[in-house]
Protein backbone atom coordinates (compact mmCIF):
# COMPACT_ATOMS: atom_id res chain seq x y z
CA UNK A 1 0.00 0.00 0.00
CA UNK A 2 1.64 3.59 -1.17
CA UNK A 3 1.85 5.69 1.65
CA UNK A 4 -0.03 9.69 1.58
CA UNK A 5 2.97 11.06 0.06
CA UNK A 6 3.73 8.28 -2.82
CA UNK A 7 0.08 8.61 -3.33
CA UNK A 8 -0.16 12.63 -4.07
CA UNK A 9 3.59 12.83 -5.67
CA UNK A 10 2.29 10.58 -8.05
CA UNK A 11 -1.24 12.07 -8.45
CA UNK A 12 0.77 15.49 -8.92
CA UNK A 13 3.58 13.41 -11.80
CA UNK A 14 0.72 11.83 -13.74
CA UNK A 15 -1.62 15.22 -13.67
CA UNK A 16 1.88 16.93 -14.67
CA UNK A 17 2.23 15.34 -17.81
CA UNK A 18 -0.28 17.40 -19.07
CA UNK A 19 2.30 19.72 -19.41
CA UNK A 20 5.26 17.71 -19.67
CA UNK A 21 3.39 16.34 -23.01
CA UNK A 22 2.78 19.49 -24.68
CA UNK A 23 6.27 20.59 -24.06
CA UNK A 24 7.76 18.28 -26.21
CA UNK A 25 5.20 19.38 -29.60
CA UNK A 26 6.26 23.05 -28.92
CA UNK A 27 8.75 24.72 -31.07
CA UNK A 28 10.87 28.36 -30.55
CA UNK A 29 8.61 29.62 -33.13
CA UNK A 30 5.35 28.71 -30.70
CA UNK A 31 6.82 30.44 -27.77
CA UNK A 32 5.48 34.12 -29.18
CA UNK A 33 2.30 32.76 -30.34
CA UNK A 34 -1.19 34.24 -28.19
CA UNK A 35 -4.46 33.28 -28.38
CA UNK A 36 -6.85 36.46 -28.82
CA UNK A 37 -7.57 38.67 -26.62
CA UNK A 38 -5.24 37.06 -24.25
CA UNK A 39 -1.70 38.47 -24.70
CA UNK A 40 0.09 35.65 -22.42
CA UNK A 41 2.24 33.73 -25.08
CA UNK A 42 2.96 30.11 -24.69
CA UNK A 43 6.56 30.99 -23.25
CA UNK A 44 5.11 33.30 -20.87
CA UNK A 45 3.23 30.26 -19.62
CA UNK A 46 5.85 28.15 -19.80
CA UNK A 47 7.93 30.48 -17.51
CA UNK A 48 4.67 31.13 -15.27
CA UNK A 49 4.51 27.55 -14.14
CA UNK A 50 8.09 27.14 -13.43
CA UNK A 51 7.70 29.87 -11.36
CA UNK A 52 4.78 29.10 -9.59
CA UNK A 53 5.91 25.59 -8.96
CA UNK A 54 9.03 27.00 -7.02
CA UNK A 55 6.88 29.46 -5.26
CA UNK A 56 4.63 26.79 -4.53
CA UNK A 57 8.07 24.80 -3.19
CA UNK A 58 9.54 27.78 -1.14
CA UNK A 59 6.04 28.90 0.58
CA UNK A 60 4.19 26.07 1.10
CA UNK A 61 6.85 23.28 1.87
CA UNK A 62 8.99 25.97 2.90
CA UNK A 63 11.81 25.51 1.00
CA UNK A 64 14.34 27.62 2.33
CA UNK A 65 16.93 27.15 -0.06
CA UNK A 66 15.10 27.57 -3.06
CA UNK A 67 15.62 30.54 -4.70
CA UNK A 68 12.72 32.28 -7.06
CA UNK A 69 12.27 35.82 -8.57
CA UNK A 70 9.07 34.77 -10.35
CA UNK A 71 9.17 37.50 -13.48
CA UNK A 72 5.68 36.46 -14.35
CA UNK A 73 4.10 37.38 -11.15
CA UNK A 74 5.98 40.67 -10.70
CA UNK A 75 5.05 41.68 -14.16
CA UNK A 76 2.04 40.67 -13.95
CA UNK A 77 1.56 41.03 -17.86
CA UNK A 78 3.46 39.11 -20.68
CA UNK A 79 6.58 41.34 -21.27
CA UNK A 80 7.06 39.83 -24.61
CA UNK A 81 11.05 38.37 -23.19
CA UNK A 82 10.11 34.42 -22.90
CA UNK A 83 11.76 33.22 -26.31
CA UNK A 84 14.67 31.14 -25.08
CA UNK A 85 13.41 27.46 -25.77
CA UNK A 86 16.12 25.91 -23.80
CA UNK A 87 15.56 28.52 -20.96
CA UNK A 88 12.33 27.61 -20.41
CA UNK A 89 12.73 23.96 -20.72
CA UNK A 90 15.43 24.12 -18.41
CA UNK A 91 13.35 26.40 -15.65
CA UNK A 92 10.79 24.34 -16.10
CA UNK A 93 12.20 20.70 -15.12
CA UNK A 94 13.96 22.16 -12.32
CA UNK A 95 11.26 23.36 -11.08
CA UNK A 96 9.73 20.01 -11.40
CA UNK A 97 12.70 18.51 -9.89
CA UNK A 98 12.54 20.99 -7.32
CA UNK A 99 8.91 21.07 -6.17
CA UNK A 100 8.77 16.98 -6.60
CA UNK A 101 12.20 16.68 -4.23
CA UNK A 102 10.10 17.99 -1.38
CA UNK A 103 7.21 16.34 -1.90
CA UNK A 104 9.35 13.24 -1.63
CA UNK A 105 10.35 14.63 1.81
CA UNK A 106 6.67 14.92 3.46
CA UNK A 107 5.72 12.63 6.24
CA UNK A 108 1.97 11.23 6.54
CA UNK A 109 1.13 14.05 8.91
CA UNK A 110 3.06 16.85 6.79
CA UNK A 111 -0.05 16.38 4.78
CA UNK A 112 -2.58 17.43 7.51
CA UNK A 113 -0.76 20.71 8.50
CA UNK A 114 -2.17 24.02 8.00
CA UNK A 115 -0.23 26.27 6.08
CA UNK A 116 -1.28 29.54 5.18
CA UNK A 117 -1.04 32.15 2.15
CA UNK A 118 -2.02 34.92 0.79
CA UNK A 119 -3.33 33.44 -2.23
CA UNK A 120 -5.76 30.71 -0.84
CA UNK A 121 -5.73 31.36 2.78
CA UNK A 122 -5.33 28.50 5.85
CA UNK A 123 -5.40 24.74 4.37
CA UNK A 124 -4.11 21.78 4.86
CA UNK A 125 -0.93 21.30 3.03
CA UNK A 126 -2.86 18.21 1.17
CA UNK A 127 -5.83 20.78 0.25
CA UNK A 128 -3.28 23.49 -0.97
CA UNK A 129 -1.34 20.57 -2.92
CA UNK A 130 -4.75 20.97 -5.50
CA UNK A 131 -3.77 24.30 -5.91
CA UNK A 132 -0.31 23.61 -8.01
CA UNK A 133 -1.88 20.30 -9.99
CA UNK A 134 -4.69 22.49 -10.93
CA UNK A 135 -2.46 25.53 -11.10
CA UNK A 136 -0.63 23.65 -13.91
CA UNK A 137 -2.64 21.33 -15.60
CA UNK A 138 -4.83 24.61 -16.12
CA UNK A 139 -1.92 26.65 -17.54
CA UNK A 140 -1.12 23.19 -19.91
CA UNK A 141 -4.34 23.36 -21.30
CA UNK A 142 -4.02 27.13 -22.29
CA UNK A 143 -0.87 26.43 -23.93
CA UNK A 144 -2.20 23.09 -26.06
CA UNK A 145 -4.87 25.92 -27.52
CA UNK A 146 -2.68 28.37 -28.04
CA UNK A 147 -0.42 26.25 -29.92
CA UNK A 148 -3.33 24.99 -32.22
CA UNK A 149 -4.98 27.89 -32.62
CA UNK A 150 -2.95 30.90 -31.64
CA UNK A 151 -1.19 33.10 -33.35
Amino acid sequence: MLSKTETLQSLWVEARTRFTNILKDISTEDLTKTLEPSQNSIGFLIRHIGDVELLFAKNVFKLTTTKVIAKTIIAKKDTGEWTNYNQLIDYAAHAFKTLNSIITQQTNSDWEAIIETKEFGKKTKAEAFGRIISHTTYHAGQIALIKKYGK
